[in-house]
Formats: structure tokens, sequence, C-alpha cells
């Protein structure tokens, strides 16, 4: 018997991704889920998939008990962003039908407050792991391997840097626009103090791709990784575009919104997102990560390591979808995870991890 897998926005940039990545996998038989019954049936009749893909038409907007009972889910992958403002309703409805569920959220309450549906997830037996993305899974998995090596992790400064040239979906856009020139918190100097999103400017200079910008940005890390690693003093987590004038022209925005001269620039992300195509011929396809982590080895001396990333040809996007890959093969193939709430955390080593990148044009490089 195959496990059911139901990708909610499968045929999106993220679903899509992680429906081609399973396809091939006798263990499973997916369902390619989303608004539109129209492009969920387009895109699973080109899937070509091993078991033939279904299909369903479902809204996170309105009710998805019923509907999605119906469906049988064995696993349910949620990759319809932003989650900055969403309800559980999904990762509840999935408890109900006695389905395993993990996201690709980034938002930092989601995240963390999964916890909220530990004994619901407990008293049906099923998973329900949130953040499986490339925050907090691949940064955590990177902290969980220098960790060996460390005494004391004391800093980490690390960001990704997009590609001009990639599939850019308004859910992420929306994520990232709706914390530019808020307000949160992040440790320094050893106790939470108050940023302002896309400020903190700075700047990391990559192997191929050159100096990129940076700034502020709201993810779980600044929330979960204190109390995961308490050595921890300063933690600083940035993102930045490609092109320079596109990344100070959002900074620009930030001042803006920070003394309330603008709204929330996520109420504009269409018309934003739909502006920074104008400039794709401007930039590449090749998008960036770096952490450095700082503290003291075993021998009580400064000790420093750098981690990167570079991607080509446009593949910097599907990073974020490896954990739901990983996570989807273990259960569809006699795995197991956990009954319980949980962010996405000691689940996935950062072995495994780089592992899945191999098929693609992806570079991992220490220093």
């Amino acid at each position: 018997m195959t496990m059911r897998i139901l990708i909610l926005g499968g045929y999106g940039n993220f679903g899509s991704y992680i429906a081609r990545a399973l396809k091939d996998d006798p263990a499973i038989t997916l369902i390619i889920a989303g608004r539109s019954l129209a492009k969920a049936q387009a895109f699973a009749a080109a899937l070509d998939a091993v078991n033939p893909a279904e299909t369903a038409a479902l809204d996170i907007g309105s009710d998805l008990a019923e509907p999605l009972a119906a469906l049988r889910p064995g696993l349910v992958i949620h990759t319809v962003g932003p989650f900055q403002h969403q309800s559980y309703v999904v990762a509840e409805a999935a408890i109900a039908a006695g389905a395993h569920y993990c996201d690709l959220a980034d938002a930092r309450a989601f995240v963390r407050n999964i916890g909220e549906l530990d004994l619901a997830a407990r008293k049906q037996e099923v998973a329900v792991i949130s953040g499986a993305s490339s925050v907090p899974c691949l940064t955590a998995a990177y902290l969980d391997d220098a960790a060996r090596h460390f005494a004391q992790i004391e800093a980490v400064d690390y960001g990704i840097s997009a590609a001009q040239q990639t599939n850019r979906g308004l859910g992420t856009a929306s994520a990232v626009l709706s914390y530019v020139g808020r307000p949160f918190t992040t440790l320094i100097d050893g106790r939470m103090q108050r940023v302002f999103g896309w400020q903190g400017l700075h700047s990391e200079v990559y192997p191929e791709l050159g100096r990129r910008w940076f700034g502020y940005c709201d993810v779980p890390d600044l929330e979960l990784f204190p109390v995961r690693y308490p050595t921890l003093k300063q933690i600083r987590f940035g993102a930045g575009h490609e092109i320079a004038l596109l990344h100070f022209g959002t900074w620009l925005l930030s001042w803006g919104v920070r003394f309330g001269l603008l709204p929330r620039l996520d109420r504009w992300s269409h018309a934003l997102l739909k502006g920074s195509f104008l400039f794709d011929w401007r930039g590449s396809a090749r998008s960036g990560f770096h952490m450095r982590i700082s503290g003291k080895g075993h021998d009580g001396e400064v000790l420093t390591r750098t981690e990167r990333i570079i991607a080509r040809s446009g593949h910097g996007p599907n990073i974020p979808c490896i954990p739901s890959i990983l996570i989807a093969r273990r259960l569809a193939n006699g795995g197991s995870i956990p009954a319980g709430a949980r962010p996405c955390l000691d689940l996935i080593s950062l072995d495994e991890y780089l592992g899945a990148l191999a098929s693609l044009d992806i570079t991992a490089i220490r220093a």
C-alpha cells in the first residue's frame, strides 16, 4: 500500500518541486491540491508520476476538515504562504484526519507556537512539523554540526541572498515585505534587543557572486536558537536582493514604514513583486547562503567556522523544499517520526540535507 501525500499548493513554486522530487517513489501516491482544480489537474497530468497523481480543490481560507479527510492523506505538506498571519487550520484539519503534517513556514510566531497542537497530535498519534524549510531546519543543522567542534558557540551571523532571475512567488514576497521596517527582537550582546526589518545594512563577499547586501529579517531562529544554544550571545540573520539598487530601494522604504510614513509593504506585494521582474536583465540565476559561527574551541581558543552555499541555475528556491521531501520519503518507506507538534529540529542532519542537494547545481563550501 502506498502513502497518500497531499501537497497543498502542489502546482506552485515550492509544491511543484516537491511533487517532482517524490513522483518516482513507488511508495507514494501524490495528491496535488490548491485553489484551482484546473491548474492541479494540468500539473498532475504532466507530472507522469509512477503512481498516477490525484487532484483536489482546497482553499486554506475555507473549512478544510471534511474535504481533506475525504482525501485520506497519510501526510499533508503545506506550502501555501505567507504564514505570518495564518492560523493552524491546515494542521488542525490534518490532525483531525489522522494525517501527519509538515509545512515550509518561515514565520517566527507560527513556527514557535506550533507546540499548541502537541496534545491533539499525540492523541491522534501523528507528527506535526512546522518550519520544514531553510530556517530553522538547515540553519539548525549547521549549528548542530558545528557544536561538535565548539566548547561554546557564542555568535552566529548568517543570511540568504536571493537570485534575481528565479521563480519568485507572491507568498514569499509578502512574507518578507510584512516585516520590512517593522520592529522585532534578536539576540545582541546577550539580551534580546529591538531591530527593524531590512535595516542594519551589511554585506558579504561570496565566491563567484561577489558582494551581496543584507538587512535584518525576522525568522523563527531568532526565537528558537537562544534556547537551543544557551551559550549564544549574538544572532544576526539577514536577507537581501542580488541587485544592490533593489536592496537599497527596499532599505529606503523600510525607513518610511518605520516612521509611519508608509503602511506595511505587504499591502503592495503584488505591485512590488511585479516591478522587481523589470530588473531581471540586470541579475543572474545565482543565489547564496552564508553562516559564520564563532565561539571557543575545546582548547579554549577563539574558533570561527564559515559555511557557504552557492546555488546556480535558479536552483536556490529548491533548498527550502528539502526537509519536506526527506520527511515524506521517510514516512512513506517505513520510517517513523515521534508523534507530537514541534518545530523542524533534530529530524534532519546536515549530511542528509546537503546530500539531498546533490542533484542540483549547488555547491556547499566550508572555510
